[in-house]
């Protein structure tokens, strides 16, 4: 049985509101709502009076996307032991979501699907780490077998068409728009530029049949790599 805990509201949209503390009222008997705020500075005027356990947080306030982060953030700050979990209708903004975990939320629920229930509080005050509700473990699930599926493709490439680290580093340059006299002048990369354009013929061999090989030039190279998934787009960086 959970102990009973204060929560401070931050939402606000009034009719959100009203159905936020219901949620309290029927499903959270353990939970004291001591307090509610639709701005940062109502939220200021709360504290004062008491630090709750728990700060149920919504990231839009005001019509801005981004105050809730930087009130989770200064919180955090001002308040360590005090749990946040954010509560947000940002259906889309992933980007958001990780700005707010960065900024040492708890977990985040979104305002979709099954809505806020008393799991992700009890794992919040339970101690809990990075608590989500099913709206969000969907996301995760999704990109985890993106994540994973990419991989396998690449491992597979990697072996099928014998590509070794200078041959991923030479086509991740390209693709980053350097040139072979670049290339060769990285610390990473022991070859002048004859070897690479010997390197950049072989390549062509391997990644092309031969009835498409003839008039490949860097862009077409480039973009077979990463078809075959051979070079990540969402991963290019240059090595020093």
């Amino acid at each position: 049985m959970i102990e009973k805990f204060s929560v401070v509201i931050v939402e606000d949209a009034r009719l959100e509101l009203k159905g936020t503390e219901e949620i309290f009222r029927t499903e959270l008997p353990e939970a004291d709502v001591i307090g509610v705020a639709s701005c940062e500075s109502e939220l200021d005027e709360v504290l004062a009076r008491a630090v709750p356990d728990l700060l149920l947080l919504d990231l839009g306030l005001g019509g801005s996307t981004t105050v809730g982060v930087d009130i989770c953030a200064r919180m955090k700050k001002e308040h360590p032991r005090m749990k946040i979990l954010v509560f947000t209708g940002e259906l889309l903004n992933e980007k958001l979501w990780v700005d707010v975990l960065d900024a040492g939320a708890d977990g985040i629920t979104l305002k979709t699907g099954e809505l806020l229930t008393k799991y992700e509080i009890y794992n919040v005050m339970a101690g809990k780490r990075n608590v989500f509700n099913q709206p969000v473990l969907e996301k995760l699930v999704e990109r985890f077998r993106e994540n994973v599926n990419r991989d396998t493709a690449r491992q597979k490439s990697l072996i099928h068409y014998e590509i070794d680290r200078y041959d991923e580093c030479f086509l991740r340059h390209l693709a980053l728009g350097y040139t072979k006299e670049m290339v060769a002048s990285l610390k990473t990369m022991p070859f002048g530029v004859k070897s690479l354009e010997k390197r950049q013929a072989d390549l062509i061999a391997r990644l092309f049949p031969d009835s498409e090989q003839r008039g490949i030039n860097v862009t077409r190279l480039v973009v077979r790599a990463i078809e075959l998934h051979i070079i990540d787009v969402e991963n290019l960086e240059a090595d020093e």
